[in-house]
């Protein structure tokens, strides 16, 4: 396995600083925003796409540092409602896919996407229950008229692209958001559609990130991982439950936040993880992407490299020599 880092939380740096930074952490893997909701500061692919010396050079900026582009992110609803919106997402999401081509980077990250409750909706409406029976009319309009079909057509135009791993992040919020989900839309469209797992996510949902992993690899369906964490608060989980939509900046309160690796769950919990994404075969690279509140960029950046480092196994298994 690799260590790597979503280079978002450098946007505030040009592309050659912030891999710079990169390089000096010791890391070698990097995943590149190129739009919807994380931006492109560092990458436009609409822009790099007009010109192949452009593309050149920019790829040069990564080799020239050993620097592995695990891959290309476009966090975006395509479905949303409101069809200029769900325009400039399905924009950003299909120029990412032609980039990720050119690049010979083998996996696109994006979300699902959330439909609105009909053609005539204004914001999208995140179903979460099947009553009253109004919410299950919504849900099958939903998977049936917007999701699946976008799917098979997305699916569809990034083969023809040569990028046969789409890798899309259970986040509440939209249509696929657990293992459950993930699977009925991988059933619908097929194998290129599959999982950036990202704990964080799941871990508030009351969902076991273990249990998960060994699901979905499976289905040879986990296209790559973000390394996050979630701290659950006990007290306020205890009298609100994990649904929670205070603010973020509300941490008193919340009955979760979001922490760098190893300030949610300790070393036994990342070390079951990580052992597990290698029982199911997954080999490739752990992300770090930072969202920790209490935590400055640098300082929680570091701590979870140190953190990772413990718990990663970089070399291949043993034989066994034992038996």
């Amino acid at each position: 396995m690799k260590l790597g880092v979503f280079t978002v939380l450098f946007q505030n740096l040009p592309l050659e600083e912030a891999l710079d930074k990169v390089v000096s952490y010791g890391l070698s893997a990097v995943e590149i925003g190129c739009g919807g909701y994380p931006g492109n500061a560092h990458c436009k692919p609409s822009e790099l796409l007009k010109d192949k010396s452009a593309i050149k050079n920019f790829k040069r900026l990564f080799e020239e540092r050993n620097l592995t582009i695990s891959a290309l992110s476009v966090h975006g609803n395509p479905l949303h409602p409101q069809k200029e919106i769900a325009q400039q997402f399905h924009q950003d999401w299909q120029d990412t896919v032609r980039l990720a081509s050119e690049l010979e980077v083998p996996v696109v990250i994006t979300f699902s996407g959330c439909p609105g409750d009909s053609e005539n909706s204004k914001y999208p409406n995140w179903v979460t229950c099947a009553w009253p029976p109004d919410y299950l009319a919504i849900l099958k309009w939903q998977w049936e008229e917007k999701i699946i079909p976008y799917w098979q057509r997305e699916a569809e135009f990034a083969n023809s692209y040569g990028v046969k791993k789409i890798a899309l992040e259970m986040h509440p919020g939209f249509a696929v958001y657990n293992v459950d989900t993930l699977l009925r839309l991988r059933k619908a469209v097929g194998p290129s559609i599959g999982a950036n797992f990202d704990p964080s996510h799941l871990f508030w949902q009351g969902v076991d990130p273990v249990s998960a992993i060994r699901v979905l690899g499976k289905e040879n369906a986990i296209f790559h991982f973000h390394a996050k964490d979630t701290y659950i608060d006990p007290i306020n989980t205890s009298v609100n439950g994990t649904l929670d939509n205070k603010p973020y900046t509300q941490v008193l309160e919340r009955s979760w936040i979001f922490r760098s690796v190893g300030y949610g769950h300790d070393y036994k919990v990342w070390k079951d993880i990580v052992s597990t994404l290698r029982t199911v075969g997954y080999d490739y690279v752990l992300s770090i992407e930072h969202e920790d509140g209490l935590a400055s960029i640098e300082e929680g950046l570091k701590k979870a490299i140190t953190f990772l480092k413990e718990v990663m196994l970089e070399e291949p298994p043993a034989v066994p020599w034992w038996t």
